[in-house]
């Protein structure tokens, strides 16, 4: 049975390109343990949501992008043989990203028409970004008759992210609307990138609670606060053998090597390293 999603999402891709499209979801997701964590090779513990971002997409015959949705009047337009397609700054750029990583990693797609909509928060820290990636990643690839196996889509998401959009998130958004599993949380290693299932007790609940804050990664702190956990491990290298991110780092260390490094610097990377 169709949900309403589903039914408007069809209903608006009818109407912008009269013909039929096929489906694809990307779920956003919780974490449980491990902040700022994945990108300083952590582990993470995050949880899939029944909140998603759905696709709806159809083939071209050219080599064009065409993509709406629901919310935006404009169908932005851009070919795939463009050699210096540049970021337009909004939410576009996460599909066209994908789009452009895809095709540099060696997947040949196709030109398609795609719709995006779904019931996730946009800017609420529930990944939504990354859910856009994932669920175009997987429309693109499937109507374009490639196969990609989940972790290196993910990759090629992040990747999608860091470079194009901008902004330096890990891999932990990207790997989990990827390879969630029902019922599970999955505890990941976010420097061998590989992943085990925590099942989730089917009496329990987890509670969202909707601050209405909302951020924007790629012109707030984050960039900055990588920055500085960058900054943490250059200085701890300088005097301890064998540091290549805060993951190698003991608290007990960290400590000691307060002197190396600004304040605010040492206060970040205690975090980490506390939640590692």
């Amino acid at each position: 049975m169709e949900s309403r999603i589903e039914r408007d999402l069809i209903a608006a891709f009818r109407r912008s390109f009269e013909r039929e499209p096929r489906l694809f979801r990307a779920p956003g997701r919780i974490n449980l343990i491990g902040e700022h964590t994945d990108y300083n090779d952590g582990f993470v513990m995050p949880a899939a949501l029944d909140l998603s971002i759905w696709a709806a997409i159809a083939p071209r015959s050219d080599r064009r992008l065409r993509i709406g949705s629901l919310v935006m009047d404009e169908v932005v337009e851009f070919d795939l043989d463009d050699a210096n397609a540049r970021p337009r700054g909004d939410w576009t750029d996460y599909v066209r990203g994908v789009a452009i990583f895809l095709e540099r990693a060696g997947y040949e797609l196709s030109g398609a028409d795609l719709v995006l909509d779904g019931n996730l928060p946009i800017g609420a820290g529930l990944s939504a970004s990354a859910a856009f990636e994932v669920s175009a990643g997987f429309a693109l690839l499937t109507i374009s008759g490639c196969k990609v196996d989940r972790v290196e889509l993910a990759k090629i998401c992040q990747r999608a992210e860091n470079q194009f959009v901008g902004v330096r998130c890990g891999i932990m958004d990207q790997y989990i609307s990827c390879c969630a599993v029902a019922g599970s949380a999955l505890l990941l290693d976010c420097r061998s990138l590989v992943s085990r299932k925590v099942a989730i007790d089917p009496s329990a609940r987890l509670v969202l609670c909707d601050t209405m804050v909302r951020h924007q990664l790629a012109s707030d702190e984050y960039n900055l606060r990588r920055a500085d956990c960058e900054r943490a491990v250059a200085a701890l290298s300088t005097r301890i053998d064998g540091i290549a991110a805060l993951r190698d780092v003991t608290l007990a260390q960290l400590v000691r090597q307060a002197d190396a490094m600004p304040e605010l610097v040492f206060r970040r990377a205690r975090h980490v390293v506390g939640e590692i």
